[in-house]
């Protein structure tokens, strides 16, 4: 809620799912979608670049995380007067803001991995009764990590493939 957004309109939903109930029907929505996305729409290079990671549409952690937090982006507001009111940036600001609470939830000793489901947003936001003006931006799993929890072991470009100086 901290986080900088364009003409502060803070344009962000972070709807917080505990319930057991919820997280298996997000999990089918989920992996419907996904399997699609694999097999018919991402195309097979997309697909052969994430092996590396070994992910594929089958999301169990969608179950068994203690929290999914699921963002959205307001890609307009509401005046009190009903009128319709601009969110600046709406992306932009919440990608901010998204990256503020990865750092958190970092700091906090929690893990998570973005998930970005194709394809789910709509289904997503109807089961969680978003209004309309809501599209779902990110999918956040979030608790500790398990003991024997693995990460593939990712290598990062050194700091002066991404920065430069002038």
């Amino acid at each position: 809620g901290t986080s900088p957004s364009g003409a502060h309109t803070e344009p962000w939903t972070f709807v917080v799912v505990q319930d057991s109930y919820l997280k298996h029907k997000i999990r089918e929505i989920v992996e419907e979608e996904e399997e699609i996305n694999y097999k018919k729409r991402m195309g097979d290079r997309w697909v052969n670049d994430l092996k590396r990671l070994r992910t594929n549409w089958i999301k169990e952690y969608l179950d068994t995380a203690p929290y999914l937090i699921l963002i959205f982006k307001q890609v307009y507001g509401r005046h009190p007067n009903g009128k319709k009111k601009t969110h600046y940036y709406n992306e932009i600001s919440v990608s901010i803001a998204c990256g503020v609470l990865l750092a958190a939830l970092q700091n906090a000793g929690l893990s998570t991995v973005t998930t970005t489901p194709l394809n789910c947003g709509p289904q997503l936001r109807t089961l969680l009764n978003r209004p309309a003006n809501e599209k779902l931006l990110l999918l956040l799993p979030v608790g500790y990590p398990k003991k024997d929890a693995t990460v593939p072991a990712l290598t990062r470009k050194p700091l002066e493939d991404i920065m430069v100086v002038m």
